[in-house]
């Protein structure tokens, strides 16, 4: 498996009494980008957790086309058993897909900070929770710190970079693929100075080509490190010591950002929070196991951190 290809998988009003009723919970449209389903326990006012997933076309599952694993989904489920509400939502991609409408070139990450605000804001709105906590995932996790600084009351990074995205990408070549961290290392250089990379290996295109160029560069401007500084409330910061793509060492760059925060390292976990106590090759198989439950550790530590 070449991690970072995984990690480069990038692309590919409203009131509660108005939305239709699916089997669990009930569907909302945010915005004209912003389908999603909430849940809400019986209980009068619940704390609320918005979860954002992480990259690539994903939707509010955590699903992708080929790759069904119903983690985001189940995340949601286990809150909802311990009495916290959760509104988890498609990535604004998965709609334009559906209609037709997308344009890579496009894109941009601020994109996806703007539908996560919108989001935050809503629910400040509503004024129908007892506290919000922003959740995000991989990339999420800095759409969600991001989106967090605009008034929740805590915020969860779950395998959630500690450095800026080329540099992440630099990091896992030269673990993965050493004879190109070279080569990536001077094309995210010319991006940035020039905002175009034009000398970049073949081997590098799913990086590197045109279409998504202006998007990596929104991201890259980026520095969790920075971002996670600017949040003056509680934050928690999760990791899998069998995460393929997030290696440890990026959530201690977090916690090192914000020593405050809790900081849990879940033995046996991977990138989607499950349960793996084999090779790689069940680890990868795990991303298109739908029925596999998540580990319950990250349940037990999420809804803790929530309800305190």
């Amino acid at each position: 498996m070449k991690i970072y290809a995984l990690v480069l998988s990038l692309l590919f009003s409203v009131t509660f009494s108005a939305q239709s009723t699916t089997e669990k919970g009930k569907e909302i449209s945010i915005s004209q980008f912003i389908d999603g389903t909430i849940l809400v326990p019986e209980s009068d006012t619940p704390p609320l957790a918005i979860i954002i997933a992480g990259s690539g076309p994903t939707d509010r599952n955590g699903n992708q086309q080929m790759m069904r694993n119903n983690s985001l989904k189940f995340l949601a489920e286990a809150l909802y058993s311990k009495g916290i509400a959760s509104f988890r939502y498609d990535k604004r991609i998965i709609k334009q897909v559906k209609d037709r409408t997308i344009n890579e070139e496009s894109i941009r990450f601020d994109d996806f900070i703007d539908d996560a605000i919108d989001v935050v804001n809503y629910f400040k709105k509503a004024n129908a929770f007892s506290k919000i906590v922003v959740i995000g995932h991989s990339q999420g996790s800095l759409v969600g710190m991001i989106a967090a600084q605009q008034g929740a009351d805590g915020f969860i990074s779950i395998a959630g970079a500690g450095q800026e995205i080329d540099g992440v990408i630099v990091d896992q070549l030269a673990a993965q693929a050493p004879g190109l961290k070279d080569n990536a290392r001077s094309a995210f250089d010319d991006m940035r100075v020039n905002g175009v990379a034009q000398n970049y290996s073949p081997g590098l295109a799913s990086i590197f080509r045109k279409q998504i160029q202006p998007f990596m560069l929104t991201w890259m401007q980026y520095d969790p490190q920075v971002e996670i500084k600017k949040l003056d409330i509680p934050i928690q910061i999760i990791n899998g010591d069998k995460d393929l793509q997030v290696q440890v060492s990026e959530a201690e760059k977090l916690y090192a950002a914000a020593p405050d925060a809790q900081y849990h390292l879940i033995s046996n976990m991977n990138h989607i929070m499950k349960e793996i106590k084999g090779n790689d090759m069940e680890n990868s198989k795990s991303y298109d196991d739908p029925r596999r439950p998540l580990i319950p550790e990250i349940i037990e530590r999420i809804s803790s951190f929530i309800i305190e």
